[in-house]
């Protein structure tokens, strides 16, 4: 089911916000972002400032996320994602997609947040996967894996033709309960997000934000007032634009 809407949000955006002058249409990347939620009396999400010198979202606080690597697909993984999870990151996707490649979104998700925020998810094993990949070595040198059971996909969003960077983001969510250091301690963040804080949805709203990070905290609002269980099955949103509208389906 697919509609033109106008989306409704608590933290409305600035019109002609993506908007670039002369800007000619590009394929969008595979990309992937990890919203990371504390479960306390009133749940708080990381976000973090992209600096001033970033040409894509200066300034704008959003959360940890970016490209997927070709090693993201590569990875092995004792744990899988769940069945209802996968479904919905194959659909409106490519037949030739392999499930590999969708596990490499999750993938990508864990391992930018673990560059960006320093913070380490994963669960415990005794012999966990090896990699070349500078970071994913250094992530599993911390004697942990992947995990995939535990990640929920919430949300994927085409940035519009009319931006010089565009990129295909799947975004996730996930729990503190699988973060193996301090929450509080960021001091491995490589510098790409500045100003990395736990906040409130409400304290996030007052932020300078882009529009789809407004959108998926309302995503995000929605999913926490399900049951713990129920979330998993929930649909995804999934917003693309046609003519410079934005289109909504299910997913």
């Amino acid at each position: 089911m697919r509609e033109k809407v106008k989306p409704k949000s608590h933290t409305p955006g600035q019109p002609g916000e993506y908007a670039e002058a002369g800007a000619k249409a590009v394929r969008p990347r595979d990309a992937a972002t990890l919203i990371i939620v504390r479960q306390l009396k009133t749940p708080k999400i990381l976000l973090g400032k992209r600096a001033a010198s970033h040409k894509f979202m200066p300034n704008k606080f959003v959360f940890p996320g970016g490209r997927r690597d070709a090693a993201d697909a590569r990875v092995t993984c004792a744990s899988d994602l769940r069945p209802d999870v996968l479904k919905r990151l194959r659909k409106e996707t490519r037949a030739n997609v392999t499930d590999n490649s969708l596990r490499g979104l999750a993938l990508a998700a864990i391992r930018e947040a673990f560059e960006e925020t320093g913070l380490i998810l994963g669960e415990t094993t005794v012999t966990p996967p090896t990699s070349r990949h500078r970071e994913w070595s250094a992530y599993f040198g911390h004697g942990v894996a992947p995990p995939l059971a535990h990640m929920d996909f919430i949300a994927r969003a085409v940035t519009p033709t009319y931006r010089t960077r565009r990129f295909d983001t799947r975004f996730f969510m996930m729990y503190d309960t699988h973060i193996h250091t301090d929450p509080e301690d960021t001091r491995g963040a490589s510098g790409e997000l500045l100003d990395l804080h736990w906040l409130t949805i409400a304290q996030a709203r007052k932020l300078d934000l882009p529009a789809i990070t407004r959108q998926v905290l309302d995503i995000v609002e929605q999913r926490m007032q399900l049951p713990f269980e129920k979330r998993f099955a929930a649909p995804a949103p999934y917003i693309k634009f046609e003519r410079g509208k934005p289109v909504i389906s299910q997913l």
